[in-house]
C-alpha cells in the first residue's frame, strides 16, 4: 500500500474490494465509491427479490432505492464477524418489502380479502427461494448444471454423464465439488439448514 502525507492508505479500486470491505468502508464514511460500487454488484438481485415478494416493478425499484438509503444509514452496524453482506442486504430488503407490502397505497383500491397464512412466513419463504438461486448461480456453469441435472431433473449420475458427453468418474467429482462450492455460497448468505 501507498502511503501519502497525511493520508490513510490508498485503497484498490472499487470493483477490486471484497463485499465486506465496501460495507464497512461505507460505515466509515465512504459512500462517494463504496456505496456506488455495492449497489451495481447488488441492484439487480435486490430489483429481482423486490418483484417476486411484491410483484410490482414500482414498488421492487422503491425496494431497491430505500434499501441502499438504509444501507448508507446503518452501514456501521455491519459486523462481518456476525454475518455476511448479502445477509446484511436482504434482511434489510425483506423489513422494507414486508413495510411496502402492508402499506395501503401498495395495494389497489378495491376490497382485497388479507392472503391466507402468515405474510411474513410468505416473505421467508420467497426469501429463502431467491437466496438459494443466489447461491446456486455462483457457481460455475459446470457444478450448477450437474447439480441442476441432479437434483431438478433427477438424472443419475451415469444419465447426466451420457447427456453432457463427460465420463461417470467426472460427474461423481463435479457433484461432489458442486456441493460443497453450493454449502458454503449457502453459508456466506447466511442460510440455515
Amino acid at each position: 500500500m501507498f502511503w501519502r502525507r497525511g493520508r490513510a492508505p490508498q485503497q484498490p479500486p472499487p470493483e477490486e474490494r471484497a463485499d465486506a470491505d465496501l460495507l464497512l468502508a461505507v460505515g466509515g464514511g465512504d459512500r462517494d465509491e463504496a456505496l456506488p460500487e455495492l449497489y451495481r454488484r447488488y441492484e439487480r438481485r435486490l430489483y429481482g427479490l423486490g418483484l417476486r415478494l411484491l410483484g410490482d416493478r414500482g414498488l421492487a425499484e422503491e425496494l431497491v432505492q430505500e434499501t441502499f438509503v438504509r444501507v448508507w444509514r446503518t452501514a456501521d452496524r455491519f459486523d462481518p464477524q456476525r454475518g455476511t453482506v448479502p445477509a446484511f442486504l436482504f434482511a434489510i430488503a425483506r423489513r422494507l418489502a414486508i413495510d411496502l407490502w402492508r402499506r395501503p397505497s401498495s395495494r389497489p383500491f378495491e376490497p382485497q380479502p388479507e392472503p391466507a397464512g402468515n405474510p411474513d412466513s410468505e416473505f421467508d419463504q420467497v426469501l429463502l427461494q431467491v437466496m438459494v438461486r443466489d447461491a446456486l448461480d455462483s457457481l460455475s456453469d459446470a457444478h450448477r448444471l450437474v447439480l441442476e441435472l441432479s437434483y431438478r431433473s433427477d438424472l443419475t449420475q451415469t444419465e447426466i454423464a451420457r447427456q453432457l458427453g463427460i465420463s461417470v468418474g467426472t460427474v461423481k467429482s463435479r457433484s461432489y465439488h458442486a456441493l460443497r462450492a453450493f454449502q458454503r455460497a449457502v453459508q456466506e448468505r447466511g442460510i440455515d439448514g
